[in-house]
């Protein structure tokens, strides 16, 4: 056993050797790098998947529907040809099935067509244009139409027209017819003054 004089100079010393290294600080972790925490976040964070599927919401907007002409430009063909009886009945049938205030109007002017000419069994130039100053009354302009039904428009306007001065000419013949039998009548009683007999019959 050891010398108390030499024990607790030795004892001191460990006592001092131990409180040195409790008091080291300990060395600091190395902080965890951000990188490779926002790496890992993204290899874990799944992609949201967007599927194209309707949402249940309906369109404001409607796509105008096209207008089939089969009927309408058959109904030309058979005009064309001279068979106005088939032509009619295409006319009728494009505007039962296109249900839509153009193929309205269109099949309505070209029934009106068919009857405003001479050799239709149809013929029938007063309701013909009965039929054709109704229709030029609605918006025609702001519609989509056939090329074909704009000139038999066109073609039933021109007949208007000439009617219109058919009729001008009528009545100023009729004037005319007037003037001369008054003429006639007071050229008659001219002579009868002054040969002061009755004119012999003409």
């Amino acid at each position: 056993m050891l010398p108390r004089s030499l024990l607790q100079p030795g004892l001191l010393s460990l006592l001092v050797l131990l409180q040195a290294c409790a008091q080291t600080p300990t060395e600091p972790q190395p902080p965890q790098s951000t990188v490779a925490v926002s790496d890992t976040a993204a290899v874990e964070e799944v992609p949201e998947i967007i599927l194209n599927l309707p949402d249940g919401s309906t369109c404001a907007c409607e796509e105008e529907a096209k207008a089939d002409y089969t009927f309408l430009e058959k109904g030309f063909v058979s005009m064309a040809r001279g068979d106005h009886e088939e032509a009619m009945e295409y006319f009728r049938r494009y505007r039962r099935l296109e249900s839509s205030a153009a193929a309205a109007w269109e099949a309505a002017i070209a029934i009106a067509f068919v009857k405003s000419l001479g050799d239709s069994p149809y013929h029938d130039a007063e309701e013909a244009r009965k039929s054709y100053r109704e229709l030029v009354k609605e918006d025609w302009r702001s519609m989509q139409l056939h090329e074909q039904t704009l000139l038999m428009r066109q073609s039933l306007e021109n007949f208007r027209d000439m009617d219109r001065k058919i009729d001008s000419l009528k009545e100023t013949n009729r004037s005319l017819r007037d003037d001369l039998k008054k003429r006639e009548e007071a050229i008659q009683r001219l002579r009868e003054l002054t040969l002061g007999q009755p004119a012999a019959a003409q």
